[in-house]
Formats: structure tokens, C-alpha cells, sequence
């Protein structure tokens, strides 16, 4: 009985919410939605230098977000040489897969990588609920269904997309200037997937 009791005591405990995990202190705004300011603007071509490792297989190249009206990007990742690796259009709820090479062309990877992307260029996002950590505004929302943390000190400098108390997905900006993030991580939990872009306009 004693065990019993222990192992729910364990099973509540990791089950716990990643705002109670983190002590967070909820927060009173009046913040309706957060901005993700870095590929917002329809003058700029956003160009990286981009490392992609995807399981045992890693590409090396340039990657290049446009915004081409509202709530419409398009991401195109090539070769230093210029050939095509893939080729994905965002607008509004709307996914299109333009090309993408064939060692790559799996539904499961392609959902995961059209998740990861959304997350980059959707501009405004709906929040459900505020928090503090330390000098750290954290704002909790929902994007495709799937839980994301937004972490904002002077500007927004990590994304977090998070599952069972537990970040799945990480997104760090980096060297921030005139809001661009001059280097941007996103990291995988659990699978081998990481995606790390410095900026070279």
C-alpha cells in the first residue's frame, strides 16, 4: 500500500504542468497575442547559412525565408551550389511542399519540419495564459494544436513547444539586432533533428 501510494505520489509529480515544473508566477495581462518580429518584414529576403542534421544524413547550404504578404512565407533551402534540397509556401492554415529531395521526402519528417517552420514565421500568435521567471515574460499558447512557450526578456529569445510537463522543441534566437535573429537553433528532444541558421546578409 505504501508503494502504492509512493508511485502515485511519482506518477502526479512527473505528470505535472511545465509552468509548476518551471515555477513559473502567473501574470496578469492584458496581452491578447505575442509577435514574432523576425520574418515580418515584405522588403527584406531573411538569408541563412544553414547546418540541417536529419538522423544520419546532414545538409549543408542556404536557406531563405521571404515574406510575401500577410501570413504568407515561403522557405527555400539550396545548396551552396544552388540545387534544391526543399521548397515549403506558408499562407494562413495552409501548407504546400514546392519540392523536396527524395532522401528527405517522408510524411513523417515533412509534418515535422512544416511544424518547426510555422512555428519560426507565424507572426501572431494568440496567448492562453502569462507568466514571470525571474526578469523573463513567458506567455503559454497553442500553435496547430500542439502547446508552445514564448520566452520574451527584452525581446523574444526562445520558443519552446512542449508536451507532457516536457520540451519537445526548442527555438533559441540569438545575437538579436533590429529584429533579425543573427543566429537561430532548433533542437529535437526525441529524434535526431537540428536545424542551426546564421544569419549572412
Amino acid at each position: 500500500m505504501r508503494y502504492l501510494i509512493s508511485s502515485f505520489c511519482l506518477l502526479f509529480i512527473a505528470c505535472g504542468s511545465y509552468s509548476k515544473k518551471r515555477n513559473f508566477q502567473i501574470q496578469t495581462t492584458s496581452n491578447k497575442t505575442i509577435h514574432n518580429p523576425y520574418f515580418s518584414n515584405e522588403k527584406k529576403d531573411y538569408v541563412y547559412k544553414a547546418n540541417i542534421t536529419v538522423r544520419d544524413n546532414n545538409f549543408g547550404g542556404i536557406l531563405i525565408v521571404k515574406k510575401l504578404g500577410e501570413a504568407h512565407h515561403r522557405i527555400v533551402f539550396t545548396t551552396e551550389m544552388g540545387n534544391k534540397i526543399f521548397d515549403f509556401s506558408f499562407l494562413n492554415d495552409t501548407f504546400k511542399v514546392n519540392f523536396i529531395i527524395e532522401t528527405i521526402d517522408k510524411a513523417i519528417l515533412i509534418n515535422i519540419l512544416k511544424k518547426d517552420f510555422k512555428a519560426l514565421v507565424q507572426e501572431k500568435i494568440p496567448v492562453i495564459k502569462s507568466y514571470s521567471s525571474q526578469d523573463t515574460l513567458v506567455y503559454e499558447t497553442a500553435l496547430g494544436n500542439k502547446k508552445h512557450f514564448y520566452f520574451k526578456t527584452k525581446q523574444l529569445d526562445k520558443i519552446a513547444r512542449v508536451k507532457n510537463g516536457k520540451e519537445k522543441v526548442t527555438f533559441l534566437f540569438l545575437e538579436i539586432n533590429d529584429n533579425i535573429a543573427n543566429q537561430i537553433k532548433i533542437s529535437h528532444s526525441n529524434i535526431k533533428l537540428k536545424i542551426n541558421l546564421k544569419s549572412i546578409n
